[in-house]
């Protein structure tokens, strides 16, 4: 017989915050109190067999007297993810918030828990819902072409989404319904006049184009605007090339991160950077690096399914294989599991693996430790940096072997999981030595050539 929440004894309490894996004795202790607190409150108002929307309501409404908005929300997300919890061992048949969640189309709870706190939240949870996917009278069409490109090949997901976003302001504005596409680019674009959503009315005037001419084949696809494009360059951040001391400093500071509560956690940063360093891996392709991927008997890495479509097999140097080797003793060590399809860097996390974006804070965590970047803001290098970074090396190196640069493009680009050469012309950025090399090979050609002419005219005077 399943025992009965809520307890008097907080044994479910319990083991959710043991699930956790919370490591901080303070943390386990707050998150006790809060949960506790609302087994508390569902007690007296004797409705845990059916707990609802109204309970949940009434025990947001007085916390939101007793604590500021911001814990209210922070706590009401603890409390979703422990309904959720109680759902999965059955002491309770739904999770209210969940539900509100499914029925409005929200990822996260704090709009819900928003609208509930609200003078009026009938109306605010309405205004959450989302409007239905292609549901405007260009919807059909915007959905069949998604799935035509998708049936030969493309994941087409970029136009994909602004099709919906496209989608959803004309179902805002039915007035709009049966006017021209001109006129329909040209009203949204004027809800955010700006460069950026400029261009993007213009790629979607295009797809739309496209998708029109299959069955009105006269439309003519317009072509872009080469002064749009060439404003957006201009407004668009340049790389950054790290120096090697540079490198050399967040190498150091991943090395001596803190966290205590993590032991792995620095030199499993130390290791992405080195890999993006020295191989040009982009950070999604770090991080979804399973231990199976490292081949360290013949020092190659597989790269699997990214962008492109593209799986790859990259040689790696012996410097690269060393930290490698490394770190996967260092893992073993730490007693992460070692299958095959594990994430290659780990955590005791209940993922097991760290996600893209915890990746991204700490490694700019790392970037802003370091001094290469500022402590506020978005200013300053960033980590795909690092794979410019490389590019750069690259061409430097083939210059002061001796090789020409251009002949060895192609297996860059492929080395980089690049379509095509195209891609890879973006990351060739111009530092002052690769000039100076440019400039002495320029030389060595030309200079022979100058003596050559001098010669000729000397002769003829």
């Amino acid at each position: 017989m399943k025992p009965i929440w809520p307890d008097t004894d907080s044994r479910y309490v319990d083991r959710f915050i043991w699930g956790l894996g919370t490591r901080n004795a303070t943390t386990t202790k707050v998150y006790r109190c809060i949960l506790s607190g609302f087994q508390r409150f569902v007690m007296q108002r004797e409705c845990a067999g059916s707990l609802d929307q109204q309970t949940i309501s009434a025990w947001l409404h007085e916390r939101a007297t007793q604590w500021p908005t911001h814990i209210v929300f922070h706590r009401a997300r603890l409390v979703d993810r422990f309904l959720d919890f109680l759902v999965s061992e059955g002491s309770v048949a739904s999770n209210p918030l969940r539900v509100l969640r499914i029925e409005y189309g929200q990822r996260t709870t704090t709009p819900v828990v928003r609208a509930l706190l609200s003078s009026s939240p009938e109306t605010a949870l309405d205004a959450l819902r989302l409007p239905q996917r292609f549901g405007s009278f260009l919807g059909p069409l915007m959905r069949d072409h998604v799935t035509l490109m998708r049936a030969m090949g493309y994941r087409y997901e970029t136009q994909a989404n602004r099709f919906v976003y496209f989608d959803r302001y004309l179902q805002r504005n039915p007035g709009l319904e049966g006017q021209p596409l001109a006129v329909l680019l040209r009203d949204w674009h004027a809800t955010r006049p700006t460069p950026e959503n400029a261009w993007m009315c213009q790629e979607l005037g295009r797809d739309l184009a496209r998708a029109l001419r299959r069955s009105e084949p006269m439309i003519v696809v317009p072509k872009p605007d080469p002064r749009l494009r060439q404003q957006l360059e201009q407004q668009r951040r340049g790389p950054y090339i790290y120096t090697e001391q540079e490198v050399q400093r967040l190498l150091e500071t991943a090395r001596q991160y803190p966290s205590p509560c993590a032991p792995l956690r620095p030199m499993s940063l130390y290791t992405m950077l080195v890999l993006a360093y020295c191989t040009g891996l982009r950070l999604g392709e770090i991080v979804g690096l399973n231990l199976g991927d490292v081949h360290l008997d013949v020092g190659e890495i597989e790269i699997r399914e990214t962008k492109f479509f593209k799986s790859r097999t990259l040689p790696v140097s012996n410097s690269v294989a060393v930290v490698l080797r490394e770190y996967v003793n260092a893992r073993r060590r730490a007693g992460a599991p070692q299958q095959t399809e594990s994430g290659l860097f780990w955590h005791q996390q209940r993922a097991g693996r760290y996600s893209y974006v915890m990746t991204e804070k700490l490694l700019t965590r790392v970037l802003r430790l370091s001094g290469v970047k500022p402590d506020r803001g978005g200013l300053g290098p960033r980590i795909h940096d690092l794979r410019h970074t490389f590019v750069a090396n690259r061409m430097l190196g083939w210059y002061r072997e001796g090789i020409n640069p251009q002949a060895r493009l192609p297996y860059l680009a492929t080395y980089l999981g690049h379509r095509d050469i195209n891609s890879t012309l973006i990351y060739l950025t111009i530092t002052q030595e690769l000039l100076q090399q440019a400039g002495a090979r320029f030389r060595a050609f030309g200079v022979h050539s100058l003596h050559v002419d001098e010669g000729v005219d000397d002769e003829t005077d």
